[in-house]
């Protein structure tokens, strides 16, 4: 699957699994780390996981495995899926970390076509 389908079947993960302000970025020209972060919130540390435990299933379903996983029992989950990071948030961690400022000169991609 290529880059930024998976980022976008991320996104369509994460918004039918009632995550919160949903946020696509593409990172490439910035950085050699990531083509896309993808940045979520959910409502609890519980929803959190929920979140994180959706996105792995699914995609492992597809034969996609993260690099890694950091963070299972904190209020910032990060999975590695390479091209692809997706940082899923407490709402209160989402605000004191605020990776949208330091990535502000990347392009976020419009995803209203993907999320309800």
């Amino acid at each position: 699957m290529a880059t930024n389908e998976t980022a976008r079947k991320i996104v369509k993960i994460l918004d039918e699994k009632k995550a919160e302000d949903i946020k696509l970025i593409r990172i490439s020209e910035l950085t050699v780390i990531a083509d896309y972060f993808i940045i979520a919130n959910g409502t609890s540390n519980t929803h959190v996981r929920a979140l994180a435990e959706e996105v792995e299933e699914v995609l492992a379903g597809e034969g996609i495995s993260p690099r890694s996983i950091e963070g299972r029992t904190t209020g910032w989950i990060l999975l590695d899926y390479g091209d692809v990071v997706v940082h899923i948030f407490t709402p209160a961690d989402r605000d004191y970390y605020s990776l949208e400022r330091l990535w502000k000169d990347a392009d976020f991609d419009d995803i209203s076509d993907i999320i309800q």
